[in-house]
C-alpha cells in the first residue's frame, strides 16, 4: 500500500452541484476533526478529492497532473468509471482508509496533441481520455499513419484516439476494446465510417499517431459560439479543447511525459467496475 506522506488536500467541485457542495462541507469537517494535521491547499496538494462524475475528474486531473497530485475520485456522477468511490454511503469511510494510507496508486498516462498547418502548430492541448477529429454534421476523408505507414483512411464522421482510461469513454460508444488503465497505449478507432468497417488498432505509447484531414466540403453550416468561426471538422480534446480544422491540417499525438497518479481503495477496482457496469457474473 501507499507510503507517501500526505500532507496537504483540495476539494475539486462545481458550485452548481448541490450535493457536491454539501459533500465538501461534510468532508471538510470529517477532516479537520479526525486529521487535524492536514492543510487544504489548492495549488499543488498532495491529494485532490474530486466531488461529482468522470467530467469533473478528468477536469482536475488535468489541472493538477503536472504537480503529481493523487485524484481521489467520490462519484456523483452516472457512470463513475474514474471514481475510486462509487457510493456516497462509503464516502467517509473511504476517506478514513486513504489517509491511513491504505491505497495504491495506478499511473494512467495522458497525450499530447499538436495541430499543424502547412508545418506550423498552431494549436496544442492534452488529454486523459482521447483526441477526436470529426464532421459534426457531413462526411470527412481522414487518414491515420504510424511511423509512415498508414494504418486507416475513413470516409465517414471521423477517427479518435484515446488512451486505456479513455477506452471506457468515446471510444467504448464507437465500439472500440477496453483496455485496463494501466496498460500504456493509443487506441485508433473510427467513427462511423461509410466504407467497409475496419477493427481498432492498439498501438504502444512510445509511437507517434497523425491524422491528416484528406477532404471534406464545406458547408459552414455550425460555427464556434466564442469567435463564431465556421466550423466543418472539429479537433476535440477530452470533449474540452475545441479547435476548427481545415483540409490538409494534421494532428500530431504523442504521449505526455506527465502520467496521472489515480487512488486505488481495493484491488481488482477496475474489474468491479466493469462487472458492475455490465452486469457481468
Amino acid at each position: 500500500m501507499a507510503s507517501q506522506p500526505l500532507k496537504t488536500f483540495h476539494i475539486f467541485y462545481h458550485s452548481q452541484n448541490k450535493r457536491a457542495v454539501i459533500w465538501s462541507k461534510q468532508i471538510n469537517s470529517f477532516l479537520k476533526k479526525k486529521y487535524p494535521a492536514l492543510k487544504s491547499y489548492s495549488k499543488k496538494p498532495d491529494v485532490v478529492i474530486v466531488l461529482g462524475g468522470d467530467g469533473a475528474i478528468l477536469e482536475a486531473a488535468r489541472k493538477h497532473h503536472e504537480s503529481g497530485s493523487i485524484i481521489l475520485g467520490l462519484n456523483l456522477g452516472h457512470v463513475g468509471f474514474l471514481a475510486s468511490v462509487r457510493q456516497e454511503k462509503e464516502f467517509l469511510k473511504s476517506l478514513d482508509k486513504f489517509f491511513q494510507g491504505k491505497y495504491g496508486i495506478i499511473e494512467r498516462m495522458m497525450m499530447t496533441a499538436q495541430v499543424k498547418r502547412k508545418n506550423k502548430v498552431i494549436f496544442k492541448a492534452e488529454a486523459l481520455n482521447e483526441v477526436v477529429v470529426k464532421s459534426p454534421l457531413g462526411m470527412v476523408e481522414l487518414e491515420a499513419r504510424i511511423a509512415d505507414h498508414p494504418v486507416k483512411h475513413i470516409q465517414g464522421t471521423g477517427i479518435l484516439v484515446s488512451t486505456a482510461t479513455g477506452s471506457t469513454a468515446f471510444n467504448l460508444s464507437a465500439h472500440g476494446p477496453i483496455v485496463m488503465p494501466d496498460i500504456k497505449c493509443f487506441i485508433i478507432t473510427e467513427v462511423l465510417d461509410h466504407s467497409i468497417p475496419s477493427p481498432s488498432i492498439v498501438v504502444k505509447y512510445t509511437n507517434i499517431v497523425n491524422l491528416k484531414v484528406v477532404s471534406f466540403r464545406k458547408r459552414g453550416v455550425i460555427s464556434l459560439s466564442k469567435n463564431n468561426t465556421k466550423i466543418d471538422v472539429l479537433f476535440m480534446a477530452d470533449g474540452e479543447s475545441l479547435f476548427p480544422l481545415e483540409e490538409k491540417d494534421e494532428v500530431v499525438i504523442e504521449s505526455s511525459p506527465h502520467l496521472v497518479k489515480f487512488a486505488e481503495l481495493e484491488k481488482n477496482y477496475f474489474f468491479k467496475s466493469l462487472q458492475e457496469k455490465f452486469g457481468f457474473r
